[in-house]
């Protein structure tokens, strides 16, 4: 019980630190995942329903979301030529741009706040770990 109370506790404390470190550069740490998962992307694109399953978010709270991304430019979407109903998200050379200034300090924020507090450990070991947790609760259908 100790092991998943410190889990739950560090977290929520990781992520909110790491969202406020982001509010500078005009992102939430929802927003910047979001960017981060289209600029790994040759196109620069997604689908909607495969960038909802990276980021483990409904499909309605990722509406939500890049309705916010959109009205800021970061985001354009672009109806699928071969499928009336599917709609890609497409990240804006301002988008791009905004990810490149706020990724250093994502990077720092991690380092700082996460990887630092780790020293001595066997990463590998650990992310295989939660790696794990993440596989046993994937709901069908959707993929990690």
């Amino acid at each position: 019980m100790e092991a998943w109370q410190a889990f739950l506790r560090a977290s929520i404390r990781l992520m909110e630190r790491l969202d406020a470190e982001l509010e500078p550069h005009g992102l939430s740490l929802a927003d910047y995942e979001i960017l981060v998962h289209l600029s790994a992307e040759p196109a620069g694109e997604l689908r909607m329903t495969e960038l909802a399953a990276r980021t483990l978010v409904s499909r309605s709270g990722l509406t939500r979301r890049l309705d916010r991304l959109v009205e800021s430019g970061l985001v354009a979407r672009r109806s699928c030529p071969t499928d009336r109903r599917g709609v890609f998200a497409v990240l804006t050379d301002a988008g791009c741009l905004r990810l490149e200034q706020a990724a250093p300090t994502h990077v720092a924020g991690v380092r700082r706040h996460f990887l630092s507090q780790l020293e001595g450990q066997d990463l590998g070991e650990f992310a295989a770990s939660l790696n794990a947790v993440v596989q046993s609760s994937v709901s069908p259908g959707l993929s990690a």
